[in-house]
């Protein structure tokens, strides 16, 4: 009977995922840099990765490739700057401004 390899070893194989940071005016943006892991922090969803010094960062998980995409911009596919909700809310902002 052949034994199988120990879950826990490396095949040598293993790929490392990276994620690109795409929020517009962050420093990093477009770049890739490599997952550390993805959890819970500070109340949001945040990724966790090491900078060219070796030193763990974290971002938003909106600011990164890892985000689920969003359905509304998805299909505004860039033609509609602002959501519905957004929208909304401003006016209930501005109504609140004039009184």
């Amino acid at each position: 009977m052949r034994w199988r390899r120990p879950s826990t070893t490396s095949d040598g194989n293993d790929a490392r995922e990276t994620i690109r940071v795409t929020h517009p005016f962050h420093p990093l943006r477009g770049r890739e840099v490599e997952l550390v892991t993805y959890k819970k922090a500070w109340g949001e969803d945040r990724v966790f990765y090491r900078d060219v010094a070796g030193q763990l960062r974290h971002l938003p998980v909106e600011w990164t490739s890892a985000a689920p995409v969003d359905p509304f911009k998805e299909i505004a596919a860039g033609r509609c700057r602002f959501r519905t909700e957004d929208l909304l809310r401003l006016a209930d902002l501005l109504d609140k401004v004039k009184e």
